[in-house]
């Protein structure tokens, strides 16, 4: 028993399904390559406050880490308007 339907309505059940497999296959794909589609919360084990003339990059210094992982940890953080007595963590991990 086939069912019978007009071009119209054809055409909008198969958009739907190619959507659908789209968006199946791109979440698919993102789990498989190992990118985490959740942000990850930053977890400080250390703060530093700020002196007259520190930089970022001492800071990261300090703590051995890269420009991306001092980042992570300050994401608020605006390395071009520090000002002294501000809180900046130096060691930590990501959740």
């Amino acid at each position: 028993m086939a069912i019978k339907m007009n071009n119209k309505a054809a055409m909008f059940l198969s958009i739907v399904l190619m959507l659908s497999l789209l968006l199946s296959i791109s979440m698919a794909d993102a789990r498989l390559l190992g990118q985490d589609t959740e942000a990850k919360t930053p977890s400080c084990d250390t703060v530093l406050g700020v002196q007259t003339g520190d930089t970022c990059f001492e800071f990261a210094q300090y703590g051995n880490m890269t420009a991306r992982a001092f980042s992570a940890l300050n994401p608020n953080l605006n390395c071009n308007d520090l000002f002294v007595g501000q809180w900046i963590c130096v060691s930590g991990s990501l959740i």
